[in-house]
Order: structure tokens, then C-alpha cells, then sequence
């Protein structure tokens, strides 16, 4: 199978395409080790991207489909893949399926991990640290016994600019640009699937393999 997963940042992509590939044996590509295991191989397309990372930048398109194909030429994506962060543009996803398609095979589907913008905030804005020992806390899984004061040494948490919610509201913003676009081109081609990404991670996996199941049993009536 070749899959992609899509969703806002907090979605919980990560773990659920992590539960994905191993249910049904696939390579696990998310594009930020994508990035970092080309650099630390020493590829000419590695370096180029760590180069643009090093100065800040988004790795242009063309440099993350070069690492992506190349990566899928391995023989350990030979049984599929479960992609997760890319594409990230539409030109990305005209080249996968042209890179896909060359094999003489498709992206299967396309699930899109749904979840209310309130509760992304709650669950990226809820991270709070100590700036005396490190420890780390949450509002909602991990809370501090007294209100963002530490609990091993009492020192005041504080909260990083990036999990503030303002710019945890900018970020989403962003990204729901692109998401959104993917999700049309991919509900043009038949191939998207929409999943309530709401409660606990094991009931969203459980949404995401009877998808897949329909999915499959959809391919074997072909």
C-alpha cells in the first residue's frame, strides 16, 4: 500500500502513522527524518537541503521530491510506505504521483486526520517548562501540582514563544493553507478519507484501520 496522512500540527499524525506502518508493514517516511538521515549519509541532495536548513530556509520542492524518490527506490519501501508531512504541495503531489506511477502502482489513500481548531490549540498551547531544572509539563496531560510553579524545585514555569497560543493559532493558519489544497486535489482523484482525529490515540487509530480496511477490500473488487 501507499498512503499519505494529512492533518494540522497536533492532529497526532505522528503516532498514528507510526500505528499505520506497523499494522500493515510499511516504511514510515516523515519528512523531517527524511531531511536529517540524507544529511547525515552525505548525499549530494542531503547536503543541498542541509544547506538550506542550516540558513533557516524551506527546502525548495525539487530538492524534497529528489530525497523522497530516492528514498523510495530503497528496497525496504518496496512493500509501500505511509507518508506523513509530505507532500506539502501540490507540486510535490503531482510528482509522487508520477514517481508512483512509474512503478506501475498509485497512492492507495489518502487520509486526512481531522480535529477542531480549539482543541489543537489546547493540546500545542498546553506546554509549559522550568526554566531551573527543565522539567516539562502540560496543562492537560501533565500538569504541575500548583499552578505553573514546578514541582521538584518551585521554580515559575514559563512557556516558550512558540507554544503560545497566538502563535500557535499563526502556525495553523499556515499550514491549513496547504492542507487544504491537498485535500482537494486528493478528493478530485477519488482517494481522500476523512477521520475524526477527536479522544484518545488508540480510538483514532481504530477509526484509521477501518478506513484502511475499506480500503482495501475496495482494491481486492478491482
Amino acid at each position: 500500500m501507499h498512503l499519505i496522512l494529512l492533518g494540522l500540527p497536533g492532529a497526532g499524525k505522528g503516532t498514528q502513522a507510526k500505528n499505520i506502518a506497523a499494522r500493515h508493514g510499511l516504511l514510515h517516511i516523515s519528512s523531517g527524518d527524511l531531511f536529517r538521515e540524507a544529511a547525515a549519509e552525505g548525499t549530494e541532495l542531503g547536503k543541498l537541503a542541509q544547506q538550506y536548513m542550516s540558513r533557516g530556509e524551506l527546502v525548495p520542492d525539487k530538492v524534497t521530491i529528489g530525497l523522497l524518490l530516492e528514498r523510495c527506490a530503497k528496497p525496504d519501501a518496496q512493500a509501500g510506505f505511509m507518508l506523513d508531512g509530505f507532500p506539502r504541495t501540490i507540486a510535490q503531489a503531482e510528482a509522487l504521483d508520477e514517481a508512483v506511477g512509474e512503478r506501475e502502482a498509485a497512492v492507495d489513500a489518502v487520509l486526512s486526520i481531522r480535529v477542531p481548531e480549539e482543541e489543537l490549540v489546547a493540546r500545542l498551547a498546553g506546554r509549559w517548562s522550568c526554566p531551573g531544572c527543565g522539567a516539562i509539563y502540560h496543562q492537560l496531560h501533565n500538569p504541575p501540582r500548583r499552578e505553573r510553579v514546578c514541582d521538584d524545585c518551585e521554580t515559575e514555569l514559563a512557556q516558550r514563544e512558540d507554544d503560545r497560543p497566538e502563535t500557535v493559532r499563526q502556525r495553523l493558519e499556515v499550514n491549513r493553507e496547504w492542507t487544504e489544497a491537498l485535500e482537494r486535489y486528493y478528493e478530485r482523484a477519488g482517494k481522500l478519507h476523512a477521520v475524526d482525529g477527536t479522544g484518545e490515540p488508540s480510538a483514532v487509530a481504530e477509526r484509521l484501520f477501518e478506513v484502511l480496511a475499506g480500503v482495501s477490500a475496495a482494491a481486492q473488487r478491482v
